[in-house]
């Protein structure tokens, strides 16, 4: 694959433009087509490096957090975890949400633990 398909990195200070076995960086006008686009794809694959490695962090968190209630096992802790996604979003919606999901006894094990 490297060999047919031509990569490059882009240093993000300068906006250096580097291919594999070249020392010399090639650099490109600043108001370049070209630059704008290499910079726009370095850009987009940040933003979802980042969105996947808070989606990994905010799944642990939460559950490293539920594990720790009484009675709050792995099948509800997947259900709240599907449909809320971080602790964030429980506490931040209507508890009434939570309720319909896993039951009301379940549910004020939760409300009772993020109160603390």
């Amino acid at each position: 694959l490297i060999d047919k398909v031509p990569i490059i990195s882009i240093a993000k200070r300068l906006e250096e433009i580097y291919r594999p076995g070249d020392d010399i960086p090639l650099m490109l006008d600043k108001k370049s087509p070209s630059l704008k686009l290499i910079q726009q794809l370095r850009d987009e694959a940040h933003r979802f490096g980042i969105t996947f490695h808070r989606k990994v962090r905010d799944k642990k968190s939460l559950k490293m957090e539920i594990e720790n209630i009484k009675g709050i096992g792995n099948k509800t802790i997947q259900k709240v975890y599907a449909r809320f996604g971080s602790l964030k979003n429980i506490q931040s919606e209507q508890f009434e949400a939570l309720e319909e999901l896993i039951g009301k006894d379940k549910a004020d094990k939760i409300r009772i633990f993020l109160k603390k």
